[in-house]
């Protein structure tokens, strides 16, 4: 989901007013006398019955539709899509009475209201080398807030190749025999991102197709871009001319994701000269297939369907799926298009990779949560975009951050006053104006001048105030914001440039006083190798889900800040620039999906038997929790990083060519975890199909603290830390996956105080004949919880009285470091 996290109050309100929306129109008494008028409902029916042909399970479909309708409405009109690949189902314009009769109908799963969801490079490739190639150093140690600085060395550090790819995993991999798919807003298919020089044709199981439509044909395709499907989005359609009648992307995100996880290497890239270096995606070498399901204002869940429907019988190896719902308005697993499609997705063998959410920093804000699906949070990377204030008087300089092209003299001679200082007369808040909110000005007061505005989360939007300063005559703005530092803002042709609160205290010393203040801002600047990094980035949401307690999410992290990646043509240039860039700086778990999804197509290139859920454990269980300063990964607000920010770590994509052991899973795992989720036995053999054992049925004690056991590389635990002792137990099967076949591994256990953790047993000897062995995690609590101190810092204390504990367990055979991140609740 990309976001400018500036804009987060705008998003949620776009989500509610859409909630509003929907459930005004299913209110509405129709013409036909029905209670509602048409709208698009989605019809889920569950796997593709044994042995029954596309075309009669069409047929089947149109029957079932018409014992519905109302006179005079044929079933053919009212079909939007129909789903017969993967799963079966269709979404159709019905009325609330015929929606209701659909769900009495046997066979049919869930009927719900078509969702509208939204949409959540160079240098975060070269990080991940860098900060991932060494040993990685086991520490669930707690860490203070540290210190941001700086690095000026260009020195780059080398190891020797432990993998096939240690250098560059899609270098010299087997890779252009695997399909990235991506659902998203569609791909400009002129970017030099998507050039096919090297490649030969694609694989022979490929079976997409290149559809024609507005600007968009069949040559326009290639062999890296071997596939480009649109979908009727008439439900999402704005008042922009954007209508998806088209696989070109006119919003800019899919060209950007689908870059970002499998784009060809450009040699030159920059944003205007920022963020310079050779952009490829993670997978370089995988082809290219794009789903287009978005507009500018929405994704339709009807089209998300279709696009995994046909990503399954296409061929694609990896989905990758930048977007979801808003957390606040979470449907149920079997009324979510993307839980569904990737269900069915997973259980064909393919590989769905699925943003978080940009809901952050709230807690239990997380989305596409399902078991099936590797969720990926954002972090940052070691690259900064300083633009500084220099101050009258002794010309010294206070750092900030921003993307801007300032055109202002680099002399400090701009008269420099604070909003508070600028207050209209008819507005009484000083508050509001020292945060320069619109309207709080008097425009005659900061006309040629460089204001000094506070901001913080909950106050208007950056660009809406820069905006408004700008039209009122400004000739910059300093924002003094400590919340979104992380993120550098585009303000392109405005000066605007962003400090800390620790750094606008300078600024406030030398207005007070200085008789005639004068500043000046300065255009940005890259700056590398920034320390520390990666943290996770504010806009990142967070754990523990909502819906699936007892698993641990988000998965995985991934860099999603300022990454530099393949964009549309824009509508127009910043001051100065004579030529479009062809790559854009955009931020977002939408940005981070893509990085592991990448990851993901060249582990699945190394090992083409290996199930989507062994590929999901050697992202999870090689990434790493150290920051490129060695220590602990902190959030960008300074605190302790836990398992709720970031899942099992950073994504080390070399070490996930080589995990030692997996912990793997198939349709069956998930199927005993929608019954202990909830669903009746008739629901889940629904869902299954001709995969379900025949006397299959939920287990008598199904509930949801037995989802624990799930066999999956991270473990939650609840209902342990409340009054009184009590031991939960965990059960976990790992793989050998190693070269060698005799292998013994050895368990270390990282828990804070108050916690026992318990692993039996604590020695795994594998041989030629013995692949697979489970063992048993026990905990139980020690002491007082409320008043845990394990010696780090005060976050575990903090951690505790929140009800909830983190830790690891860690397999090593003395070459392989197996971790499993643990979190433990009330």
């Amino acid at each position: 989901m990309a976001r400018s996290p500036s804009n987060t109050m705008l998003w949620l309100l776009l989500a509610v007013f859409a909630s509003l929306a929907a459930a005004g129109t299913a209110g509405r008494r129709g013409d036909d006398g029905s209670r509602s008028s048409p709208q698009v409902y989605v019809v889920y029916m569950g796997a593709v019955p044994p042995r029954t042909s596309p075309d009669l399970l069409l047929e089947s479909h149109l029957r079932l539709l018409g014992t519905v309708l109302n006179r005079g409405r044929r079933a053919d009109s009212v079909v939007v899509h129909q789903y017969k690949h993967g799963f079966s189902g269709f979404a159709a314009r019905l009325s609330k009475d015929e929606a209701a009769a659909l769900r009495r109908k046997p066979g049919v799963v869930s009927v719900f209201a078509d969702p509208v969801y939204q949409m959540h490079t160079t240098r975060s490739w070269d990080f991940l080398q860098q900060t991932t190639t060494t040993a990685v150093k086991i520490d669930d140690s707690a860490a203070g807030p540290a210190a941001r600085r700086r690095g000026s060395s260009n020195k780059k550090g080398s190891s020797k190749a432990t993998t096939p790819a240690a250098a560059d995993p899609s270098s010299s991999s087997p890779a252009t025999d695997t399909v990235v798919g991506l659902l998203d807003s569609g791909i400009w298919p002129e970017s030099p991102s998507f050039n096919d020089a090297g490649f030969g044709r694609p694989p022979s199981r490929w079976k997409g197709v290149c559809m024609t439509g507005d600007d968009f044909n069949s040559s326009n395709c290639n062999n890296k871009l071997i596939g480009a499907r649109y979908y009727d989005l008439s439900s999402v359609r704005g008042p922009s001319p954007s209508n998806g009648g088209s696989p070109r992307d006119d919003v800019g995100h899919g060209t950007h994701t689908s870059s970002t996880a499998a784009g060809s290497a450009v040699t030159g890239a920059s944003y205007y000269g920022l963020a310079s270096g050779t952009a490829k995606g993670g997978s370089a070498g995988s082809r290219v297939a794009m789903y287009r399901v978005c507009a500018e204002y929405g994704c339709a869940g009807s089209a998300i369907l279709a696009g995994f429907d046909d990503a399954i019988a296409d061929g694609v190896d990896v989905v990758s799926v930048s977007l979801g719902a808003s957390p606040y308005f979470l449907p149920d697993l079997y009324a979510d298009p993307i839980a569904i499609g990737a269900f069915h997705a997973v259980a064909k063998g393919v590989m769905v990779v699925c943003s978080a959410g940009n809901s952050g920093p709230d807690a239990a804000t997380v989305v596409n949560a399902a078991p099936w699906i590797l969720t990926v949070a954002a972090t940052t990377i070691d690259r900064d975009f300083e633009s500084d204030v220099v101050l009258g008087g002794n010309n010294s300089a206070v750092k900030g951050v921003a993307i801007n092209f300032s055109n202002l003299d680099r002399s400090p001679k701009y008269p420099l006053i604070t909003g508070a200082a600028a207050k209209s007369s008819s507005v009484s808040d000083t508050d509001s104006a020292s945060h320069c909110e619109p309207g709080t000005l008097n425009s005659s007061k900061i006309q040629g001048k460089i204001v000094l505005c506070h901001h913080s989360q909950s106050d208007t939007s950056k660009l809406e105030k820069a905006d408004e300063l700008q039209s009122d005559g400004a000739a910059g703005c300093i924002l003094v914001n400590d919340g979104e530092r992380s993120v550098a803002t585009a303000y392109l042709d405005f000066p605007v440039t962003e400090v800390t609160s620790a750094a606008a205290a300078a600024i406030h010393k030398y207005i007070a006083s200085a008789s005639q203040p004068v500043a000046t801002i300065t255009p940005a600047t890259t700056v590398t190798e920034y320390k520390p990094a990666p943290v996770v980035a504010y806009f990142s949401s967070r754990g523990p889900s909502g819906q699936t307690g007892n698993i641990l999410k988000p998965d995985i992290a991934a860099p999603g800040v300022n990454i530099l990646a393949s964009w549309i043509p824009p509508s127009s240039l910043p001051p100065g620039q004579k030529q479009a860039s062809q790559f854009n700086l955009v931020s977002g778990t939408s940005m981070a999906c893509p990085h592991v999804a990448g990851a993901a197509a060249t582990v699945k290139a190394w090992n083409p038997t290996w199930s989507p859920a062994a590929i999901r454990s050697a992202i999870m269980t090689t990434a790493t929790t150290l920051n490129n300063e060695r220590a602990p990964m902190t959030t960008d607000s300074g605190s302790a990083a836990t398992p709720y920010d970031l899942g099992a770590g950073q994504v080390h994509p070399t070490a996930a060519l080589d995990p030692g052991l997996v912990y793997d899973a198939g349709e069956d795992d998930y199927l005993r975890f929608l019954c202990n989720y909830g669903y009746n036995a008739s629901t889940v053999k629904l869902i299954a199909g001709s995969t379900l054992p025949g006397r299959f049925s939920c287990a008598a004690n199904a509930s949801k603290d037995l989802i624990s056991d799930l066999n999956y590389p991270s473990i939650a635990v609840s209902g342990l830390l409340g009054k009184g002792s009590r031991t939960v137990t965990v059960t976990r099967a790992v793989t050998n996956v190693g070269a060698q076949d005799a292998a013994t591994y050895t368990v270390a256990i990282s828990a804070p105080t108050g916690l026992d953790v318990k692993v039996t047993p604590s020695k795994l000897e594998f041989t030629r004949s013995v692949k697979k062995l489970a063992f048993q995690v026990s905990f139980s609590r020690s002491g007082n919880v409320d008043s845990l101190d394990d010696g780090d810092d005060d976050d575990d204390d903090a951690a505790a009285k929140k009800g909830a504990l983190s830790g690891s367990i860690t397999w090593s055979d003395g070459k392989h470091l197996v971790r499993s991140p643990f979190v433990v609740t009330s």
